[in-house]
Order: C-alpha cells, then sequence, then structure tokens
C-alpha cells in the first residue's frame, strides 16, 4: 500500500514538526480524579438502567459509577472488566453517542447524557496504571485451546479460558497482538501506545502463549489445530478491502483506506507519512472518517467523503460526522463512483455520479460530477476471506460470505467456535461487539471441555 502512496504531490512534512503532535493528540483527555466525581454524581443510578441493556457487554454501568462516586475506582474497574476485560480501549473507540449514552435518561430528559465512556476510563487507567489484577487462574485444567487471531474477540476469549485454567495458544500473523485496536482506528483514539499495554495487561494473567507472525492456511491450517487442541476459537476479523468497481481504480494513488490507517498508527514519524493535497475518501463509515480526518491532520488541503446514499444512511455515528466537519472535512451524500482520472497512470480526478432511491433501490441518475484528486482511499467496507480457512479438511459452514455460528459461537465443525467481524451477523467496527462475541464463546468451550 505505501508504495501507492508516494507519487507527485504525495508529500510528507506539509506542517510544522509540533504541529504533528498537537493535531494527533488524545481525542477526548481523560478526566481528572475531581471531574470523574463531579460527572459520577450526574448519574440518576437507575435501578432498570438503559444504558446497560444498550451495552453489548452489559457492563453494570451504574455500579462502576455508583463505585466512582464513593471514591472507589479501583472496584469500579473490576465491575467493568468482569464483563469486558478490554474496557479501557472500548472506553476509548466506542460509539458511546450511538449505546449506552444515546439512552443515557440524562440524555433523554436534558440532551446531555452522563458521559459514560470517560468515566469507564478513568477507572480502568487507574486500574491498569497500578498494575491491579482482579483475577487468578484457576488451577490447570490440562485442556488446551487455539486462538487464531489477536484481536479484540481472541483476546477476549483467551482471558477468559485462562481464568479457567485452560492452556490457551494465540496465532496471530501480524508482528503485534492487537488486531483492529492495534492497526484499524484513528491515531488519535489510542494514543501512547495504549493498544499493546492493554495486550499486556490481559496477557498478565498467564497461561497464554501468542505466536506472532503465524497466518492460517500458510503456517498452519485448520485441520492441524483441531487435531492437537481441545477446542479452537476462530477471531479472524475481516481481511478483505471491497473494490470500487469503478473504470481505472487500479491507477496509483488510490489506495485502502484501511491499510493507510494501518501504517498511520505503525509510523514513528507522522510529518514523513504521505498525504495528497485533494484527498477525496469513498465511503460512509467510521473507517471513512479515520481515514479523512487523519489525512486532514497530516496536512491535506481538502479532504471529501463521498457517500452513495444520505447522511442518515452512513454507519458513521453523527458525532464521527460532526468531528469530521469540525476538522475541515467535507462531506457529500448521494454520490457513487464511476471512473478514476489518471495522468501517466497517477489519479487526478474521480468521476462520480449522483444517485437516487427509485421504490427501494439505489440507482444512479446519470449526473456526472468530477472532483480533482491526487490520492483516493477506499473506505466501503471489508469482508471475510475464507480460503485459508477451508485449505484443508473438512471445510466451516457460511452464510453470506461469514462463518456460520449458533447462539454460543459454535460452527458447524466439532471443537471449533468462532466469533468477531467474522462470523455471521457481526456488528462491525465495533470492539465491544467483538469483546462480547470471545468472552461468550469462551464460556461455550469451557462448558464443553469441563462436561
Amino acid at each position: 500500500m505505501a508504495e501507492g502512496l508516494f507519487k507527485e504531490g504525495i508529500v510528507g512534512g506539509r506542517l510544522a514538526p509540533a504541529q504533528y503532535a498537537d493535531n494527533f493528540s488524545d481525542l477526548h483527555p481523560p478526566l481528572d480524579h475531581h471531574e470523574a466525581l463531579v460527572e459520577s454524581d450526574r448519574c440518576y443510578f437507575c435501578y432498570d438502567a438503559p444504558c446497560m441493556q444498550a451495552c453489548p457487554t452489559s457492563i453494570d454501568i451504574p455500579m462502576f459509577i455508583r463505585q466512582i462516586s464513593t471514591g472507589n475506582p479501583i472496584g469500579s474497574a473490576k465491575t467493568i472488566f468482569d464483563q469486558n476485560i478490554l474496557g479501557g480501549m472500548c472506553a476509548r473507540v466506542c460509539p458511546t453517542e450511538t449505546l449506552c449514552e444515546e439512552v443515557c435518561v440524562r440524555e433523554v430528559a436534558e440532551g446531555k447524557p452522563v458521559q459514560i465512556g470517560r468515566l469507564q476510563r478513568y477507572a480502568t487507567d487507574v486500574a491498569m496504571g497500578q498494575g491491579k489484577q482482579f483475577y487468578e487462574r484457576a488451577a490447570p485444567t490440562g485442556k488446551k485451546v487455539a486462538v487464531v487471531g489477536a484481536g479484540p474477540a481472541g483476546l477476549a476469549a483467551a482471558h477468559r479460558l485462562a481464568r479457567y485454567g485452560h492452556e490457551v495458544t494465540i496465532l496471530e500473523a501480524r508482528p503485534k497482538a492487537g488486531g483492529l485496536n492495534e492497526y484499524g482506528i484513528a491515531a488519535y483514539k489510542s494514543t501512547d501506545d495504549f493498544a499493546q499495554a492493554e495486550v499486556d495487561y490481559v496477557t498478565a494473567i498467564g497461561g497464554i502463549n501468542t505466536e506472532n507472525g503465524k497466518a492460517l492456511g500458510r503456517d498452519y491450517h485448520l485441520a492441524d489445530l483441531t487435531a492437537s487442541y481441545d477446542a479452537v476459537f476462530l477471531g479472524l476479523g475481516l481481511a478483505g478491502v471491497n473494490a470500487l468497481r469503478a473504470e481505472g481504480e487500479d491507477a496509483s494513488g488510490v489506495s485502502d483506506a484501511v491499510d493507510f490507517i494501518s501504517v498511520l498508527r505503525q509510523s514513528s514519524d507522522l510529518a514523513g507519512l504521505p498525504v495528497g493535497r485533494r484527498v477525496v475518501v469513498i465511503g460512509g463509515g467510521m473507517t471513512a472518517v479515520d481515514a479523512a480526518v487523519q489525512s486532514k491532520l497530516l496536512g491535506a488541503e481538502e479532504v471529501t467523503i463521498c457517500y452513495r446514499r444520505g447522511q442518515e444512511h452512513m454507519n458513521a455515528s453523527g458525532f464521527e460526522q460532526d468531528l469530521a466537519a469540525a476538522n475541515g472535512v467535507v462531506i457529500r451524500h448521494w454520490l457513487q463512483p464511476k471512473k478514476v482520472i489518471s495522468d501517466g497512470g497517477k489519479v487526478v480526478a474521480i468521476e462520480l455520479e449522483y444517485t437516487a432511491m427509485k421504490g427501494d433501490k439505489l440507482s444512479g441518475t446519470g449526473e456526472i460530477v468530477r472532483l480533482a484528486a491526487d490520492q483516493v482511499f477506499k473506505a466501503i467496507g471489508q469482508s471475510f476471506e475464507p480460503a485459508a480457512l477451508n485449505g484443508s479438511g473438512p471445510s466451516v459452514a457460511m452464510e453470506g460470505g461469514r462463518i456460520k455460528v449458533d447462539g454460543e459461537g459454535r460452527t458447524s465443525l466439532a471443537k471449533v467456535w468462532a466469533g468477531g467481524d467474522c462470523v455471521v451477523d457481526a456488528r462491525e467496527d465495533l470492539t465491544v461487539a467483538a469483546v462480547a462475541a470471545g468472552r461468550d464463546a469462551a464460556e461455550s468451550i469451557n462448558r464443553a471441555l469441563m462436561s
């Protein structure tokens, strides 16, 4: 991907050196002790708390906020970690404005919800900062479980299985553990290498061995795992990126937004990252917003998000859309890509067609608009690549291009469970949903192993 970025007009160092650190500083600075006490006092501690119902991991939100209000952040962190061992990252990246905070009684009555996400971060940061571990491994069971993928689902499953005394081996294709948290979210949402600090915290329980650079289908096969382990959990995530289906999209300067974000997250020199002067991002989700905002923060002069439907259809939350606008990103709706215009193999513009709803179907109107661009990012969704999964041995049943599982995360193969974005009906881009899937599958695996 990086090779496609380096071209005339796409360079780094557009800003003053100090500006990069300021641009990529913490999006939501942490609450201090006094601020946390004041904010926690706003909670009504509802008995039938709608915020708790809206949380995919069912954290007891009134309880953990009450513990903060009584000066017990360590107890609060335990309440959080009991349900969500990656509660620290979820506090940073979850779209709380469309989950727990959207249904907060304060939001409904006053339009200003309790800042649940920031309070969760406060408590978990205190506990992690003190190295406070709340769980000890049970006596070894002698059972071995392989976890494929060290993303949120895999890490949550591994931790819960280790708590029960099982021996866990995580097999991760990338050089670092963390998955989406490490490679796939905007740098300003997770600063100070927090993703790796959280991996270290999660694996500190013991009984978890991580092997990096081990890819399914290349270094081992699913049949190998089912023969060598008592159970297998697949937390593969999504590796494929959907195509624009536009003429000329192979031009230099057209690249995947997820790759751009990944390179940025691993960079130690933001000033050295190449960025165009006129950037166009195709898509309407959080990945599109992350790519667009970070392009602007790197020094792009004009950044435009083009989405094929209306604002109300965008997967990016209202907060994310407002964040883009606040950073100078223009969002245009009802536009779909038709043709990438290149000169000497390098993108110089993109043609888009206006769209409209005709009945229940989205259709092009035939009206074309051209936007100047020296860099185009594709952020139109990712897809699951099952080739490595079914490379040998019995095949795992698929549905809609993803792994089919039952209510406990069991696949069609004995001894094999799955969770996260790779399964049917996954809630994409939600770390918290992946954590819930990994945790619940681990409970099912433990019941199966110990029955």
